[in-house]
């Protein structure tokens, strides 16, 4: 797996941001049984920018904590079966890595959500991170039952990593 990671933030934090992301990103796509080796794009930037990134993009006026840009769209979430055949432009020619998409976090909002949730600053990027990859292989939560699937695909993916409110 390839992760892009751009750092426009200028806070600073205790733990290796990319690092952390590659982790959560990979634990992710093996939860999910992705059977490829893919690429992703993560910025870290801060509530300005992404306020303009989410008012650009998706209509919405305010800054947010994280945003997804997949690349796939999926009828079933994370059902990589035809994929080759559906978005064989989605695989980068030189390295056969699936391009699944983009990951924009602020920074801002890690810190001050972190506080807020009374965990760490790793917890909830990591947090964060997973969310969105579940986002990228098709995952959403604007229904009750999509949600708890999601809360839990996310709780799963932090607990085998054991990055969680206790320990993170």
């Amino acid at each position: 797996m390839t992760l892009c990671l751009e750092n426009e933030s200028e806070l600073s934090f205790g733990f290796d941001l990319e690092e952390t992301a590659k982790l959560v990103a990979e634990e992710a796509l093996i939860e999910e049984n992705c059977p490829y080796e893919c690429e992703i794009n993560v910025l870290l930037t801060d509530d300005g920018s992404i306020r303009e990134i989410n008012r650009v993009q998706r209509s919405i006026d305010s800054a947010t904590d994280v945003l997804s840009f997949p690349m796939l769209s999926f009828e079933t979430p994370a059902d990589f079966g035809d994929v080759e055949n559906a978005y064989a432009d989605a695989f980068d020619p030189e390295t056969g890595e699936l391009l699944l998409g983009d990951i924009v976090i602020s920074m801002d909002h890690v810190k001050a959500q972190a506080l807020e949730y009374g965990h760490s600053e790793r917890r909830e990027f990591a947090f964060l991170v997973a969310h969105s990859m579940l986002h990228l292989m098709g995952y959403d939560h604007m229904k009750d039952e999509e949600r708890a699937v999601m809360e839990e695909k996310q709780r799963q993916i932090l607990n085998t990593l054991k990055i969680t409110r206790e320990n993170a």
